[in-house]
């Protein structure tokens, strides 16, 4: 691992989202984007995009925008709702922290499909440790 100094060096870092497929698009202040193209690997027996891969890409932008502060953020709880299935094409997920504090943040993450269409809904809330991380916080 190389030195880190961006929030997008740190999370290239995330070796299973990366061989998810997940990428990171926008990072901000308590903000994250990030998109999967469903593959082959992504679909269960039904066909579908498994919901591990919906969570994988969700979780991926919850955890950006909880540690867009630059504080060690780890994630204590965590729930998805699925509303549609996907079998292919690219699904967006979009972050935004909810509660900030010293020690808690939440997020809610709305994931898309390519037409916009809400696929499913992710809430996370992750708790906060003293350790500094390796890049600039993205504060306003």
């Amino acid at each position: 691992m190389g030195t880190v100094t961006t929030i997008r060096d740190f999370f290239g870092n995330d070796a299973f989202a990366a061989a998810a497929g997940v990428e990171l698009l926008e990072a901000g202040n308590g903000y994250a984007r990030a998109r999967m193209a469903i593959t082959p690997l992504h679909l269960n027996g039904g066909g579908v995009c498994q919901g591990g891969a919906l969570f994988t890409l969700a979780d991926l932008a919850f955890a950006v925008a909880a540690n867009s502060h630059a504080k060690l953020t780890f994630s204590i709880t965590s729930s998805i709702q699925i509303f549609k299935s996907e079998k292919s094409g690219y699904l967006y997920a979009e972050a935004r922290e909810m509660f900030n504090h010293p020690r808690l943040s939440n997020c809610e993450v709305r994931i898309t499909n390519e037409r916009g269409e809400l696929v499913a809904t992710f809430n996370g809330t992750g708790y906060r440790k003293d350790a500094a991380l390796p890049f600039d916080p993205l504060e306003q």
